[in-house]
């Protein structure tokens, strides 16, 4: 992974960095009405090489013709969404050539793609710009989500007051409501609003020399507040309701979702569901528009985990009811078949996310696909014969296939889905992929992927890297251009991805075993594959290293200061005092439904910083607000003044501390990602493999 020295093409795009960040990455996906187009993203390097740019592609559904671009920009393309007669609306901040000010920075606007190939122009804008777009399928209604200034009255105010914020460059936010931030981004003063138009025959048509018309965008939720936030509002398909969860502030900071209506005509707001119990989110209306399907979690607490369930009610409400209620998953994407009496939904399961079929009537539960992978933006034929999604799984990246669901569902067996021609083909990998599993303490089966190098044998056996990962409510189950282990797996390293207690996709009492006791089960689960794996011959138990990120750096932390087994540790926006994390998180309500303060106690890292003896590389960046740079700040603080490896007399450390001003949880620009791995690549190589001196691997020279 270092800066290539020769022009020779690397073995595969893993040897290579600068070959790893320049492969093309699919996301979403979209069927016509017809059945005839699907339409995805694909992400690519800008000129510069330090941003990824987004155009939307076309591929072909019966699989006959090579996939071609259909849009081109350096502002990107995205929210693609097909209107009843086939026309293509997205977003983009390309330039408008109507814009009033063409020299203004421009926003995300709505544009159409005509379907008979006329060149694109723009329908719709909002001096905040426009996103998350939806269709009615059976009428020309389009909604779109933009932010508004809450002592706005009208639109023009709205651009005026965010003109004169930005102009006179104030930045600051008064706020009487929690949260305050999320994720890697403060939120207000503005907040999402649902604006819904009509696709009228003068914007479907325009005429010469005249400007092109524009929807007449209007606000159906002028009073949103912050109700709207992080939610995905839908149409009904006859485009008169507007359904969508519904944020509110309740007592002490806490933060509940109901499920609501919206009549478009009138803005008339009604409550669907409200469950003192559970939150409500990710709305879907029924092609026969009779049904709303939609997600249930359990509020939490610290001793009973929450629990994902899918539940339908009639949109005109009454009683709810639960579908597969006997199905010990957590379903995760759906979509509702055409016919209104069932959908396809995918869940992880057995570190895979395959898609099942839930039977309305009855909520049965059966299984549709057999391969060994994740699959996402699952779209139905009009006739609900076929699916189309995107496959993923650590042997390849997201690409487009087809599902046989007559097959699999008039068969009675799980099917395998059929590759589609993607705009670019899947890379080489520069190893295998294999399955580890071992019995915990406690009798629980455990499972990981293990990602090998080519070559290692008993002979030469590889060191090893135990990858930790995340959430902690997740699987190692889908391809990560993030987190990606055939990066380390081209230096000669095996890459075990474990799911240990608190992973989905093994039950529920499989995640109920690790919840408010992060530091038993999930570490326990983690040794015992971790032993299981080193009896391999093929692997060199001498020479091993952990790491891990977010949770997985939790766990990174609580590795170091229970074993000295490992070489050295990686930990990336770690948690390390939870009494410290839980007040300062971007979601604290959230948090304090998951531990007590005697639980997180007990279960913080930081307790245990004189029992580290091993180098520990820490990396965090200065705007990740979901694990707050506090606590890597007061990680390295604590490495080098109270662990068992600390400081020297002349202030030499083996640790190190890779700090980003400008980046978030998840180090997202192409450069920053290169100088990460690069960094992980030479901490490793000097503490796992012993190369130091005229051997050893140097950090990045960019980083001064």
């Amino acid at each position: 992974m270092s800066e290539p020295t020769t022009p020779d093409v690397p073995a595969t795009p893993f040897h290579d960095l600068d070959a790893y960040i320049a492969l093309p990455r699919l996301g979403g996906l979209r069927l016509s009405p017809d059945g005839t187009r699907l339409v995805t993203a694909v992400q690519t390097l800008d000129r510069k090489r330090t941003a990824w740019v987004t155009a939307l592609w076309e591929v072909d559904p019966a699989g006959e013709k090579p996939a071609r671009r259909l849009t081109r920009s350096a502002k990107s393309e995205s929210s693609a969404a097909f209107t009843p007669s086939g026309d293509l609306l997205f977003t983009s901040a390309r330039p408008d050539p109507d814009a009033e000010d063409p020299d203004a920075d421009p926003k995300a606007a709505l544009w159409l793609l005509p379907a008979d190939g006329a060149e694109a122009r723009v329908v719709a804008s909002r001096a905040s710009g426009v996103g998350g777009v939806q269709v009615a399928t059976d009428a020309p209604t389009v909604l779109v989500v933009s932010d508004v200034l809450p002592s706005a009255a009208d639109d023009e105010a709205d651009a005026r007051i965010a003109k004169e914020r930005k102009d006179k460059k104030v930045a600051a936010i008064l706020h009487d409501s929690y949260p305050i931030r999320y994720w890697d981004h403060d939120l207000g003063p503005a907040t999402p609003h649902a604006f819904v138009a009509t696709v009228s025959d003068e914007v479907a048509a325009p005429v010469a020399g005249e400007r092109d018309p524009r929807l007449e965008l209007r606000d159906v939720t002028p009073d949103a507040a912050g109700a709207l936030r992080e939610q995905h509002p839908v149409l009904t398909p006859d485009g008169r309701t507007v359904v969508t969860s519904w944020g509110r502030n309740v007592a002490r900071g806490n933060v509940r979702t109901d499920l609501v209506t919206i009549d478009v005509a009138t803005g008339e707001r009604a409550v669907l569901v409200s469950d003192p119990d559970a939150d409500l989110g990710d709305p879907l209306v029924s092609p026969d528009g009779r049904w709303v399907a939609y997600s249930r979690e359990t509020l939490s607490t610290p001793h009973d985990a929450p629990r994902y369930e899918l539940w339908v009610v009639a949109l005109t409400g009454g009683e709810p009811r639960r579908l597969g209620a006997d199905w010990d998953r957590w379903p995760g994407a759906k979509v509702w078949l055409p016919t209104s009496d069932g959908l396809v939904v995918v869940a992880d399961d057995d570190g895979r996310a395959p898609m099942f079929h839930v039977e309305l009537s009855s909520g049965a539960v059966t299984r549709l696909t057999s391969d060994d992978a994740a699959f996402a933006d699952v779209q139905v034929a009009p006739d609900g014969r076929t699916a189309y999604a995107l496959r993923t799984s650590y042997e390849a990246p997201a690409h487009p296939v087809r599902i046989d669901l007559a097959a699999a569902l008039e068969g009675g067996a799980p099917v395998a889905a059929t590759p589609l021609p993607a705009p670019a083909p899947l890379p080489a990998l520069p190893g295998r992929l294999e399955e580890v599993e071992t019995t915990a303490e406690d009798g629980s089966r455990v499972r990981a992927w293990l990602a090998l190098p080519e070559g290692a044998s008993a002979d030469d056996p590889a060191p090893f890297l135990l990858w930790i990962h995340g959430g902690p409510l997740g699987s190692w189950n889908a391809w990560s251009w993030r987190w990606n282990p055939w990066l380390l797996v081209a230096q000669g390293y095996a890459v075990l991805l474990p799911d240990p207690a608190l992973s989905t996709g093994y039950g529920q009492e499989f995640i109920q075993r690790g919840w408010g006791a992060w530091g038993k089960a999930p570490y326990t689960d983690l040794m015992a594959v971790t032993d299981a794996a080193l009896q391999r011959p093929d692997l060199d138990e001498t020479r091993t290293a952990a790491m891990g990120g977010s949770f997985g750096g939790y766990m990174a932390n609580w590795v170091a200061g229970h074993t000295d087994r490992f070489r050295a540790i990686v930990t990336h926006a770690s948690l390390w005092a939870l009494d410290q994390f839980g007040p300062t998180t971007d979601a604290s309500y959230y948090w304090q439904r998951e531990m007590t303060p005697e639980m997180a106690l007990e279960n913080s890292p930081h307790r245990f910083v004189g029992d580290i003896v091993t180098p520990m590389l820490v990396i965090h960046g200065d705007k990740d607000y979901r694990v707050p740079i506090g606590e890597g700040l007061r990680l390295w603080y604590e490495l080098l003044a109270d662990s068992g490896l600390p400081a020297d007399d002349e202030g030499r450390t083996p640790h190190r501390f890779l700090y980003f001003p400008d980046e978030n949880h998840w180090i997202l620009t192409p450069q920053h990602a290169k100088v990460w791995y690069q960094t992980v690549e030479a901490f490793l190589a000097t503490h796992v493999l012993g190369r130091t001196g005229d051997d050893a691997v140097a950090y990045p020279e960019v980083l001064g």
